[in-house]
């Protein structure tokens, strides 16, 4: 383990108990090629357990291993080949696969060093980074969920279809909905707590001292105007104009924004440009069109070429999240500061790393002339499961797939011909769809007797990046 200043307790007891064990419980369980005696992951005393290939020739060992003491609180990690002594001689167990994780079973003493955490917040990707006096311990990369707002939109359908058809039992219900304080939108909602999540799998094998986040506002006034001040911010585009709609015939001056009024027809439509389920009704996302033309375009006879503006999203999300985030991180324990985006940007161009949300996450936490990580984690974020009772278009078709197939479910990490990759896609005569989490394809129907499972699915799927 790194040294550490003070006394610390590193007696080993002679006598401890030979313990093997796998990732965990639900590894244990006979499941996939188990059943053909066959370990679902090499044993505490492999040193396969601690290397892993995600491609054949390309080296993806560990730079340090970290450690939980007997009560499962994390200490400094430790390098591999004092985890390869303490799992041949029993001292420890395999915690977790990835990332490779032993617990102690004897007792040690518990001197820490300062371990800060910096988080680079954001809409689509989050980066993480610890760091140590002398070196980077921890490098991630977070990919955030994207469809929330296309699931939400989908479950709106099915409910006023549902009452459409049964609602002549039902007791009218109107204004007893209450949103609480502070309430923010499912899909925001789930990044926040993604965020949160994040930094909590961090503090689990890690003894982080502080947590650094960039926090940002954005005024998206004065990115659309550079030159807007004073009154002109209570003055928008809309003012004077009853509607969107009437607005947006203003702007296009009543003319048929596809034939220029060639069609000859002179009612005009409003069209979203992209759905109105992810593009919402901002103007930027509408056109006018006269009512021949807009039938064209939605029988797919006429293709648009215009194409919309692009939104500000990430920049309301974290101007919306940014406090938010904070104060959950401080109710949960944590001991949180913040830092902005241009203190971040001066100081990743004065050390000359490239723009990165694991560069941005490593100045974030102070990172300097420490010794940076081999490479990093790539975190891909995925739904639990899949409630549908139905499937397809047409709604009286059950859904009647089963969740494990042959041992295996969507989303456990499996091995197939040495590389270490994700199920994406089953069928029920046991053939499954591989690919990494960059969405490399592995196998397009792999055959369940030729792969192996490694670890089970979770909401967090983890792999290591090539160095």
């Amino acid at each position: 383990m790194q040294k550490l200043e003070g006394n610390r307790i590193t007696d080993t007891p002679a006598g401890a108990p030979q313990a093997r064990g796998n990732c965990g419980a639900s590894l244990k369980a006979l499941r996939g090629r188990e059943r053909c005696g066959e370990l679902a992951t090499p044993p505490n005393s492999s040193d396969a357990a601690i290397t892993g290939t995600r491609t054949p020739g390309k080296d993806l060992r560990v730079s340090s291993v970290y450690v939980l003491n007997q009560r499962g609180k994390p200490l400094m990690p430790t390098t591999p080949r004092k985890a390869r002594v303490l799992l041949k001689g029993g001292w420890a167990t395999v915690a977790k696969r990835t990332p490779f994780t032993i617990k102690l079973t004897y007792s040690t003493g518990e001197s820490k060093q300062a371990v800060p955490l910096g988080v680079d917040s954001g809409y689509k990707t989050v980066g993480l980074s610890a760091v140590t006096n002398k070196k980077e311990i921890y490098s991630a990369e977070v990919m955030l969920r994207t469809d929330i707002v296309k699931l939400i939109s989908e479950k709106r359908q099915h409910r006023r279809s549902r009452r459409h058809r049964k609602s002549w039992h039902r007791k009218p219900r109107f204004l007893n909905r209450k949103r609480p304080d502070g309430w923010l939108a499912p899909s925001i909602q789930n990044k926040l707590d993604a965020h949160v999540k994040a930094v909590r799998q961090v503090a689990n094998i890690l003894p982080i001292t502080d947590v650094v986040v960039e926090v940002s506002s954005f005024d998206i006034q004065k990115i659309r105007n550079p030159d807007i001040e004073g009154e002109e911010y209570q003055e928008g585009a809309q003012k004077d104009f009853w509607n969107v709609r009437e607005y947006v015939l203003h702007r296009d001056n009543h003319t048929c924004q596809v034939c220029h009024g060639k069609s000859g027809d002179r009612v005009l439509q409003v069209h979203h440009m992209e759905s109105r389920q992810t593009g919402g009704d901002r103007p930027d996302n509408l056109l006018t069109t006269c009512k021949t033309c807009h039938k064209g375009i939605s029988t797919g006879e006429i293709t648009l070429t215009v194409k919309p503006k692009k939104g500000f999203r990430p920049e309301t999300f974290m101007t919306m999240v940014r406090w938010k985030l904070v104060d959950r991180l401080r109710e949960a324990g944590f001991s949180v500061s913040h830092t902005y985006g241009y203190i971040t940007k001066g100081r990743r161009v004065k050390m000359g790393l490239s723009k990165s949300h694991m560069n941005d996450a490593f100045v974030i936490a102070n990172g300097g002339e420490q010794a940076r990580y081999s490479s990093g984690y790539l975190i891909n974020q995925v739904r639990k499961c899949n409630r549908k009772l139905y499937k397809g278009s047409r709604s009286h078709i059950r859904n009647t797939a089963p969740r494990y197939v042959e041992g295996f479910q969507r989303y456990d990490k499996v091995k197939w011909n040495g590389i270490e990759c994700f199920i994406f896609g089953r069928r029920q005569s046991g053939y499954f769809d591989l690919k990494t989490l960059d969405g490399t394809k592995v196998h397009a129907s792999a055959n369940c007797k030729d792969i192996i499972l490694l670890e089970s699915a979770g909401t967090m799927l983890t792999e290591r990046m090539a160095a």
